[in-house]
């Protein structure tokens, strides 16, 4: 079902200071950027390690497009920071289906677009020990996020 940790975002107010404090200090880069509407968030993607196919690792950088998005929000109560963490997955709605039998609040249902073309489903934080966790799957044909 979970196949791995597909990446951990991270909520900033300087997409580019901290897309350079990145580069700079783990030699990390950009593998996409782009900006989603439907999260307000525009976003970055570095790949931290060298692994191909659906095992690849991310951090997501996240800022607010807008002073009312999610990541707007969580910057006013918590500050910039570990936002989210994303398991990755072959098979969404099951892995989705999954944490619902289990009493895990499934906050899109039916899954919305991510970061690079994945589909996506966040489970509620007060279900999963005060971590909002996100399940992403990888487009079918891609063998990573950012090929």
């Amino acid at each position: 079902m979970i196949t791995h940790i597909a990446h951990i975002g991270i909520a900033c107010h300087d997409l580019d200071a901290t897309i350079n404090f990145y580069q700079r200090t783990y030699g990390l880069t950009v593998t996409s950027r782009e900006v989603n509407p439907e999260q307000g968030a525009q976003e970055a993607m570095l790949k931290i390690n060298d692994v191909d196919g659906e095992n690849a690792s991310y951090l997501q950088l996240l800022a607010p497009i807008s002073d009312d998005s999610p990541v707007a929000r969580f910057l006013a109560c918590r500050g910039e920071g570990v936002h989210h963490i994303a398991f990755g997955t072959a098979d969404l709605p099951s892995a989705a289906g999954h944490a619902r039998a289990q009493g895990v609040r499934v906050l899109y249902d039916p899954p919305r677009r991510g970061a690079m073309g994945s589909l996506i489903t966040f489970l509620h934080p007060k279900d999963c020990g005060s971590v909002l966790t996100e399940l992403v799957q990888t487009p079918v044909g891609k063998k990573t996020l950012n090929t």
